[in-house]
């Protein structure tokens, strides 16, 4: 594909289309339409450059010594490969694109905070072209973007440091429980053709520590905190008749881990759902159909006028679940800026007798407007 030259705005623009279009049940499939088999870690866990679209995505909730309220927290990273530029010899090419997002929930004020950043990547890993405005490594988890990072520690653990206009987050993530295998042992079906697929793990059930700063105010994270990372890498984007889709990533409290996703047509109809549970030892992976998205309650964004389901049941194989919103104003707003509207937030998960049963984040997009690149 050509990319005629861009202004800075229209490059963020792209991007951040690009990205969202790839993300969780974006339609992907693997360079030369082979599967990424099999996974070998940690060096999967670092970029995959070769590939035109990947992103590291953590979310989690924080338990805060002193408040009964948790914060939910997010903290994205994109990587968009850049075809017309790949044959350039300057080392000043933007090879790659990073873009990244984050944002905090602040339950007790029903309030999102949100911030975000791109920058251009020669390619080079670790940073070592004095040009570049961010880079990723290769060996392992490594990405940073001016001030923003999400890095493996001497120690083994992922840290995540933001600092943005409102809040600041500087957080580790400790494993465990093994990496999860989305799909067929990584090989995550996205649709209906055979080509549509992405290279997709999970680390669920990470333990969170470290202090979240919201309008100056510190609030440090306490036990029982917990993350949840995927990770993907693809070459195709969203499929033809997808609008935008439906996600859930839930830490169970019994240290299961759950993943749903519907993609959606433009009449609301399911195109293709997947995901997995894990409990008890045992992984189940959902096949088509077997993830079941009905709304439940309606909210109307009074910036947008969109209308966001945000409780949700949810069946799956032996489960029917409710996902409800910890709030109902977490939608994200960058039409000044990437142009992509879309609400992603802290939700809990309950069981058949409403108790709660786990924790995590819901995503929606495409109900603002249909995603398109």
């Amino acid at each position: 594909m050509h990319y005629p030259p861009l202004t800075r705005r229209q490059w963020a623009l792209a991007a951040f289309q690009g990205a969202a279009l790839a993300q969780l049940p974006g339609a992907a499939h693997a360079a030369g339409g082979q599967a990424h088999s099999p996974f070998t870690f940690p060096r999967d866990a670092g970029a995959h450059p070769e590939f035109q679209t990947e992103w590291w995505y953590v979310t989690g909730f924080a338990n805060v010594q002193g408040q009964e309220a948790a914060l939910g927290f997010q903290i994205t990273f994109f990587r968009r490969r850049l075809a017309s530029t790949q044959a350039m010899a300057s080392s000043l090419a933007a090879k790659q694109l990073l873009f990244a997002h984050a944002a905090v929930s602040d339950v007790a004020g029903k309030t999102l905070w949100s911030d975000q950043r791109i920058a251009r990547w020669s390619g080079v890993p670790e940073g070592t072209n004095a040009s570049d405005q961010g880079w990723a490594r290769l060996t392992d988890t490594g990405v940073v973007l001016r001030d923003w990072s999400l890095q493996r520690t001497a120690q083994g653990a992922l840290r995540a440091v933001v600092a943005a206009a409102d809040f600041s987050f500087d957080l580790t993530f400790t494993d465990t429980q093994p990496v999860l295998l989305q799909g067929e042992q990584g090989h995550s079906r996205k649709g209906p053709d055979a080509a549509q697929f992405s290279n997709y793990y999970s680390r669920p059930q990470m333990q969170a520590q470290g202090e979240i700063r919201v309008k100056g105010k510190r609030h440090a994270l306490s036990e029982g905190s917990r993350a949840w990372l995927d990770q993907e890498w693809s070459d195709t984007l969203l499929h033809p008749d997808a609008v935008g889709w439906d996600w859930i990533g839930i830490n169970l409290q019994d240290s299961g881990a759950l993943t749903a996703f519907v993609l959606r047509r433009k009449d609301g109809s399911a195109l293709w759902s997947g995901g997995s549970l894990r409990q008890g030892g045992k992984l189940r992976i959902f096949g088509p159909g077997d993830a079941v998205f009905t709304p439940q309650r309606l909210w109307r964004s009074p910036r947008t006028a969109a209308n966001y389901p945000v409780q949700w049941q949810v069946q799956v194989p032996g489960q029917v679940y409710t996902v409800r919103a910890a709030f109902e104003a977490q939608e994200l707003d960058s039409r000044n800026s990437t142009g992509a509207v879309y609400w992603e937030g802290l939700c809990e998960l309950l069981n058949a007798q409403q108790q709660r049963v786990g924790r995590g984040y819901l995503e929606m997009t495409g109900y603002a407007a249909p995603l398109k690149l």
